[in-house]
């Protein structure tokens, strides 16, 4: 029987960056996937979609900007699903090849098959091959997330797809319902519009984007009008059916009946924890008896489950449902496996949002210091003054900074900009470091450039 120092379930980034940070300790490590490396996050969510929201960009902007900017020809562009979808794979191909590469000079031993728990010590592996047991001294879950589906009356009706099942459509829509108006779906949302779709986004809470600044919120919902996105919230969706252009989606709308329809509807109200199979009925009784919470496994400040030797992080554990997150996560718990100090510091996790225009957020934003009675103050720079804003036409935009309003350390930041994903990483290092406004003043930033709103902001 093969013996490992840690076996790792699930290769998407949590796994498989721990696996790389396991090996690169000297822990013999081995990682198990059912399906294809990378995880959920390369093959069914982060790459994907902005693979796609790439191509989807291009189209609005030459649509939209193409004559102001000097293109001839831009009103007759046009735009090839079949064609996107192809390109999508070929990334997905290269980057799965790059985490395989990586694995095999790490000396990380990949199985392939379906990592079924047997004791604290074991691990089965089952494929279509057969079942082969491994053995371990510790087990890191790594199991990630699948796509929530809620009892509505008529989810299971051919054309209502979850984000799966959209991110493989290959024919173009003229018409698509989102239910839920969170990342996934305002992401989604984003990616059809900027090619034409009529979409139409159902929210059941009070305002989209509703764990993020309120501004942001109000911000994205302004261009989405302008762009020809109809936004409801407050809406409660009781029923769908056929009907209409294809799909019927019934909702209530303070307190009025309403439905709306479109070609195709997408569900996207967010999603859980997946543990199926990770037990089966010859697990030893104390991993069966591992304490969960609602589907989610519990965990401790070095991510070990209620069962000794055995850890889960990502999307399994709940918390931040991020890939970045899962990664440091992942790199902590082996860390106390192999008992050395942790290098990541899990107190700021930046949050991003892949709109046009993008949207980073890190720390806490100026109503939840006031909801906790401390005492900050703002800094806030419109990125319409912004050089570089202005010659690429971008969106209406903004930087925002929440800091102690005695010490002026940087406690938190919203930003809603072009390229806000990228930027958000300085005010990460900034909290994680203990920077001032001052501090961060202290930087040339070069121009024209977006980071140069960080400048501003900071003065």
């Amino acid at each position: 029987m093969e013996s490992f120092d840690l076996i790792i379930i699930g290769a998407g980034p949590g796994g498989y960056e721990a696996a790389a940070e396991a090996a690169s300790h000297g822990l013999k490590t081995a990682l198990i996937e059912s399906r294809e490396l990378g995880g959920t996050c390369l093959n069914r969510g982060c790459i994907p979609t902005k693979t796609i929201l790439h191509t989807a960009d291009l189209y609005a902007e030459i649509k939209a900007q193409g004559d102001a900017i000097g293109l001839t020809g831009s009103e007759g562009a046009g735009f090839d699903m079949a064609k996107i979808q192809e390109r999508k794979e070929e990334v997905l191909a290269q980057l799965r090849d790059g985490i395989a590469a990586m694995m095999k000079a790490d000396k990380v031993a990949v199985y392939t098959g379906h990592g079924v728990i047997a004791d604290k010590n074991h691990v089965k592996v089952v494929s279509a091959d057969g079942t082969e047991v491994i053995e371990c001294k510790n087990i890191l879950i790594a199991t990630g997330s699948v796509p929530s589906v809620p009892p509505i009356p008529g989810a299971d009706l051919p054309g209502v797809m979850n984000s799966d099942d959209l991110l493989s459509n290959k024919k173009p829509l003229k018409s698509l319902i989102i239910i839920g108006g969170g990342v996934i779906g305002m992401e989604f949302a984003s990616i059809y519009c900027s090619l034409g779709c009529k979409v139409t986004v159902v929210e059941a809470l009070n305002r989209i984007l509703a764990n993020m600044d309120k501004e942001i919120s109000q911000n994205l919902k302004m261009i989405a009008k302008k762009k020809d996105v109809d936004i409801h919230t407050s809406a409660m969706v009781s029923k769908i059916e056929q009907g209409g252009e294809g799909l019927i989606c019934r909702y209530t709308e303070k307190d009025k009946e309403c439905e709306v329809s479109a070609e195709a509807i997408l569900v996207a109200v967010g999603r859980r924890a997946y543990t199926e199979g990770l037990f089966d009925d010859e697990t030893s009784a104390d991993v069966k008896a591992m304490a969960m919470e609602r589907g989610k496994i519990t965990v401790d400040g070095s991510f070990q489950t209620s069962v000794p030797g055995i850890y889960a992080i990502g999307d399994v554990i709940g918390g931040i449902q991020l890939a970045h997150a899962a990664t440091a996560e992942g790199r902590r718990a082996v860390a106390a496996i192999g008992g050395f100090t942790p290098t990541v510091d899990m107190s700021a996790v930046p949050g991003c949002v892949y709109t046009s225009p993008e949207i980073g957020s890190i720390g806490i934003t100026a109503d939840e210091a006031k909801e906790q009675g401390m005492s900050v103050i703002t800094r806030k720079y419109p990125m319409s003054a912004n050089g570089k804003s202005v010659l690429s036409m971008q969106e209406r935009g903004f930087i925002k900074i929440v800091a102690d309003a005695d010490s002026h350390k940087v406690l938190g930041a919203q930003m809603m900009c072009a390229r806000a994903t990228d930027m958000i990483s300085q005010f990460s290092q900034a909290i994680v470091s203990g920077l001032t406004l001052e501090d961060m003043a202290k930087t040339i930033y070069p121009h024209p450039t977006f980071s140069e709103g960080i400048g501003e902001a900071v003065k």
